[in-house]
């Protein structure tokens, strides 16, 4: 029986520029950083949670060629991958002290039927709602 997922994939361009943006600007701590012969298994997750967001870099691998690698590489620089949702108490306060971290908004705080919300983008182009929820 499956009991829950433990981790996400988040593809990212950088993995350093990724790790510096989830760590310094959201406050992620790190939870695994490991090499194993030139790959980089990489994961950060909020404090306290266990859900771990694997920061996965787009580049060739035995399971993904080069061109597969490009069009997820377009993708995440196009600005067309969604990556989730993070749940916040205050989404206004959070706001406030996301931006002024340097994270780039693409949707300020706004009312809606399931409570309220802002968009932001990480450092690869990568989307996340921020959420507070009613």
């Amino acid at each position: 029986m499956i009991k829950k997922l433990s981790h996400a994939t988040v593809w990212v361009t950088d993995q350093d520029r990724a790790l510096a943006f989830y760590t310094e600007k959201l406050g992620f701590e790190v939870t695994t950083d490991a090499k194993l012969d030139g790959f980089r298994w990489l994961t950060v997750s909020p404090r306290g949670q266990d859900l771990h967001l694997v920061l996965m870099k787009a580049a060739p691998t035995a399971m993904m060629d080069e061109e597969t690698v490009g069009y997820i590489r377009k993708l995440i620089e196009k600005g067309a991958m969604g990556a989730g949702v993070f749940q916040t108490d205050d989404c206004k306060k959070t706001y406030e002290e996301l931006k002024g971290r340097g994270v780039e908004f693409i949707q300020e705080p706004q009312e809606r039927p399931y409570g309220v919300e802002a968009i932001f983008k990480d450092d690869s182009g990568n989307w996340f709602s921020l959420t507070q929820p009613r």
